[in-house]
């Protein structure tokens, strides 16, 4: 809950998230010119602090005003030609709707790898299999990180590796959202060539940024190896390239105007996070966290909804609702008790469970108030059913 509206319901969903005073009044102060120096030298500064949230060293950021969503028209517009073959790896609706936008570029011909139901994951022979069965290598593999819809964390390291070992040419994508800053991402180890995510999540800073995290490999292809011309405008790495490069090296320049108050709030969060501890500290407090609230759950007979507990996100837990209670009716419960929670999202099952979200400003610092405020709402009488046995 943010100190300057005690009133306010904490806010638990997988995003937004609570943001802290500091980052508020970042994104509410005055407006900077977006040549200002002052501002210059602030953009200079995020794009070097994304390579430390990524761990990356050459890799070339691009923060662009827009949602997540748009990271998705960057990858398609930029590292797709026409007739590509594509393989996403989907775990929910995220996954799902990142294909839809893959088949509207260059006539793409899009695979996608579905679980057998939801909480659950394609295997890795499974996608060895797609991969070996494919009549053309695939242009990109995708996998998303975290599906905010499901819960369900994938194992980014060991798919990124199976691809490599059987198609070296392929794009590895990820599309880490709901992930960045709440689960452990090793890009330049891991052989990642583009990481996708956004503002609001565990980075901590309202709505409107599009981050995208792109590596030499894929810059190299976009920008000087395709065939055809980036089919997009807005997204095409040829002309936000020089713009990042520029204001990396304390230099103006002009593409679009940029959301000038979100970059700056996002270079106080930033500095919050890795500013006295690093990316390998807040990756162990959110899986410390998420690790309590699901142990707190599961106390109490209510079930998580992925398969397999390696399949259990740090960043939310998703959580099937005990048979009798609506997820509407349990959502205004908990507002009452001032704790805000989001339904379910994906497909035939999203009247079946609801969210939690955990991450970033709520499991840090004194984070533990968040969480068991969250847990406790729980523990309230509703409608004669405990859901939550006091403890």
């Amino acid at each position: 809950m943010t100190d300057n509206n005690s009133n306010a319901a904490l806010v638990m969903i997988p995003g937004p998230i609570e943001f802290t005073n500091e980052v508020l009044k970042a994104v509410g102060s005055h407006t900077y010119s977006h040549v200002d120096p002052d501002f210059i030298r602030i953009f200079s500064n995020v794009i070097k602090q994304l390579r430390r949230v990524f761990v990356s060293e050459s890799a070339q950021p691009f923060v662009v005003s827009g949602s997540g969503t748009l990271g998705w028209d960057m990858i398609a517009a930029n590292l797709t030609e026409p007739n590509d073959h594509v393989l996403v790896i989907s775990a929910g609706y995220f996954g799902d709707e990142f294909s839809n936008c893959l088949s509207t570029y260059n006539n793409t011909k899009v695979t996608v790898l579905q679980p057998p139901t939801i909480g659950d994951l394609a295997t890795l022979s499974q996608i060895e299999s797609a991969i070996k069965s494919s009549p053309t290598p695939f242009r990109l593999v995708t996998i998303t990180h975290v599906d905010t819809s499901t819960g369900v964390k994938s194992n980014l390291k060991a798919i990124s590796d199976l691809v490599h070992q059987l198609s070296p040419s392929t794009f590895i994508i990820a599309d880490c959202v709901c992930a960045t800053g709440a689960e452990e991402l090793l890009m330049d180890a891991w052989h990642i060539d583009s990481v996708i995510t956004a503002s609001q999540k565990a980075l901590g800073t309202p709505p409107g940024l599009s981050i995208v995290i792109a590596s030499s490999r894929a810059i190299e292809f976009a920008t000087k190896q395709r065939k055809t011309p980036v089919a997009n405008y807005y997204v095409n790495w040829n002309r936000w390239l020089p713009i990042m490069q520029a204001y990396e090296n304390l230099q103006a320049a002009y593409f679009t105007t940029p959301a000038v108050n979100l970059i700056c709030g996002l270079e106080v969060s930033l500095t919050q996070i890795i500013g006295s501890q690093s990316i390998h500290d807040v990756w162990r407090k959110h899986e410390s966290c998420a690790k309590a609230i699901k142990e707190a759950l599961k106390e109490i007979g209510l079930k998580t909804l992925p398969v397999k507990e390696e399949f259990e996100s740090n960043a939310l837990t998703t959580v099937w609702l005990p048979e009798g209670i609506s997820g509407d009716e349990l959502r205004k419960e908990m507002k009452k008790q001032g704790v805000v929670v989001a339904g379910g999202l994906y497909k035939d099952w999203k009247t079946k469970y609801f969210r939690i979200g955990h991450m970033g400003k709520s499991i840090m610092g004194d984070a533990g108030k968040d969480v068991e405020k969250n847990t406790g709402s729980l523990g309230r009488k509703f409608d004669s059913v405990w859901l939550f046995q006091v403890y």
